[in-house]
Protein backbone atom coordinates (compact mmCIF):
# COMPACT_ATOMS: atom_id res chain seq x y z
CA UNK A 1 0.00 0.00 0.00
CA UNK A 2 1.20 3.76 -0.68
CA UNK A 3 2.44 5.97 1.51
CA UNK A 4 -0.34 8.91 1.70
CA UNK A 5 0.84 12.74 1.78
CA UNK A 6 -1.21 15.24 3.74
CA UNK A 7 -3.30 16.33 0.62
CA UNK A 8 -4.39 13.04 0.18
CA UNK A 9 -5.61 12.39 3.97
CA UNK A 10 -7.38 15.59 3.99
CA UNK A 11 -9.09 14.65 1.20
CA UNK A 12 -9.96 10.91 1.84
CA UNK A 13 -13.70 10.24 2.08
CA UNK A 14 -13.52 7.98 5.72
CA UNK A 15 -17.14 9.10 7.39
CA UNK A 16 -19.10 5.62 6.25
CA UNK A 17 -23.18 6.07 6.56
CA UNK A 18 -26.12 3.70 7.43
CA UNK A 19 -29.32 3.98 6.60
CA UNK A 20 -31.30 2.28 9.47
CA UNK A 21 -35.21 1.80 8.93
CA UNK A 22 -37.06 2.95 11.90
CA UNK A 23 -40.14 1.96 11.49
CA UNK A 24 -41.93 3.48 14.78
CA UNK A 25 -40.88 6.95 13.03
CA UNK A 26 -42.49 5.89 9.75
CA UNK A 27 -39.07 5.68 7.46
CA UNK A 28 -35.13 5.49 7.77
CA UNK A 29 -32.72 7.87 9.46
CA UNK A 30 -29.34 8.14 8.11
CA UNK A 31 -26.29 8.07 10.49
CA UNK A 32 -23.12 9.26 9.81
CA UNK A 33 -19.62 8.18 11.20
CA UNK A 34 -18.51 11.18 14.02
CA UNK A 35 -15.51 12.99 13.22
CA UNK A 36 -12.81 13.25 15.58
CA UNK A 37 -13.71 16.20 16.61
CA UNK A 38 -17.55 15.70 16.92
CA UNK A 39 -16.80 12.77 18.71
CA UNK A 40 -14.30 14.58 21.09
CA UNK A 41 -17.28 17.39 21.52
CA UNK A 42 -19.61 14.14 22.54
CA UNK A 43 -17.14 12.87 24.89
CA UNK A 44 -16.75 16.38 26.42
CA UNK A 45 -20.50 16.31 27.05
CA UNK A 46 -20.59 13.44 29.28
CA UNK A 47 -18.09 14.36 32.09
CA UNK A 48 -18.22 17.43 34.77
CA UNK A 49 -14.77 18.45 35.38
CA UNK A 50 -13.64 19.66 38.54
CA UNK A 51 -11.50 22.71 39.57
CA UNK A 52 -8.65 21.08 39.35
CA UNK A 53 -9.27 19.28 36.10
CA UNK A 54 -9.91 15.99 37.06
CA UNK A 55 -13.10 14.21 36.42
CA UNK A 56 -15.68 14.99 39.01
CA UNK A 57 -18.23 13.25 37.35
CA UNK A 58 -19.48 11.18 34.62
CA UNK A 59 -23.03 12.43 33.22
CA UNK A 60 -24.97 10.23 31.68
CA UNK A 61 -28.73 11.87 30.86
CA UNK A 62 -29.18 12.79 27.66
CA UNK A 63 -26.55 11.06 26.29
CA UNK A 64 -28.09 8.51 23.60
CA UNK A 65 -29.89 11.13 22.26
CA UNK A 66 -26.57 13.37 22.33
CA UNK A 67 -24.67 10.81 20.42
CA UNK A 68 -27.86 10.76 18.22
CA UNK A 69 -27.93 14.49 17.49
CA UNK A 70 -24.49 14.33 16.13
CA UNK A 71 -24.90 11.40 13.94
CA UNK A 72 -28.40 12.08 12.28
CA UNK A 73 -27.85 13.56 8.98
CA UNK A 74 -30.25 14.59 5.99
CA UNK A 75 -29.35 13.18 2.06
CA UNK A 76 -26.72 15.80 1.88
CA UNK A 77 -24.53 14.60 4.90
CA UNK A 78 -25.90 17.50 6.91
CA UNK A 79 -26.38 17.53 10.94
CA UNK A 80 -30.00 16.99 11.37
CA UNK A 81 -30.45 18.30 14.76
CA UNK A 82 -28.60 20.91 16.74
CA UNK A 83 -27.41 20.77 20.35
CA UNK A 84 -30.60 22.24 21.15
CA UNK A 85 -32.30 19.47 19.86
CA UNK A 86 -31.20 17.31 21.98
CA UNK A 87 -33.82 17.33 24.70
CA UNK A 88 -36.58 16.83 22.41
CA UNK A 89 -34.84 14.21 20.49
CA UNK A 90 -34.24 12.73 23.72
CA UNK A 91 -38.30 12.64 24.29
CA UNK A 92 -38.37 9.53 21.63
CA UNK A 93 -38.64 6.05 22.35
CA UNK A 94 -36.56 4.98 24.19
CA UNK A 95 -36.56 1.35 22.50
CA UNK A 96 -35.56 3.58 19.13
CA UNK A 97 -33.14 5.41 20.65
CA UNK A 98 -31.37 2.64 22.00
CA UNK A 99 -31.10 0.60 18.83
CA UNK A 100 -29.91 3.64 17.07
CA UNK A 101 -28.01 4.82 19.90
CA UNK A 102 -26.13 1.16 19.22
CA UNK A 103 -25.39 1.63 15.20
CA UNK A 104 -23.85 4.82 15.70
CA UNK A 105 -21.80 3.56 18.56
CA UNK A 106 -20.47 0.72 16.08
CA UNK A 107 -20.61 3.21 12.91
CA UNK A 108 -18.28 5.69 14.54
CA UNK A 109 -15.77 3.03 16.76
CA UNK A 110 -17.03 4.08 19.90
CA UNK A 111 -17.24 1.38 23.05
CA UNK A 112 -15.50 -2.48 23.63
CA UNK A 113 -17.76 -4.14 21.14
CA UNK A 114 -17.02 -1.73 18.14
CA UNK A 115 -13.17 -1.87 19.25
CA UNK A 116 -13.17 -5.66 18.89
CA UNK A 117 -15.03 -5.68 15.82
CA UNK A 118 -12.07 -3.55 14.09
CA UNK A 119 -9.58 -5.85 15.71
CA UNK A 120 -11.68 -8.86 14.47
CA UNK A 121 -12.59 -10.29 17.54
CA UNK A 122 -16.68 -9.74 17.05
CA UNK A 123 -18.99 -12.58 17.49
CA UNK A 124 -18.84 -13.68 14.12
CA UNK A 125 -15.23 -14.74 15.31
CA UNK A 126 -13.60 -18.43 13.44
CA UNK A 127 -14.62 -21.42 15.71
CA UNK A 128 -11.31 -22.53 15.76
CA UNK A 129 -10.91 -19.45 18.23
CA UNK A 130 -13.39 -20.69 20.86
CA UNK A 131 -12.69 -22.58 23.57
CA UNK A 132 -14.85 -26.05 22.20
CA UNK A 133 -13.46 -25.34 18.93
Amino acid sequence: MALLNKTQIIAADDRDTLDVPVPEWGGTVRLAALSGQERDAWEASLIQLGPNGSVQRRITKGARAGLLARSIVDENGERMFTDKEITALNEKSGAVLDRLFAEARRLSGIGKEAADEAAGKSEATNSSDSPSG
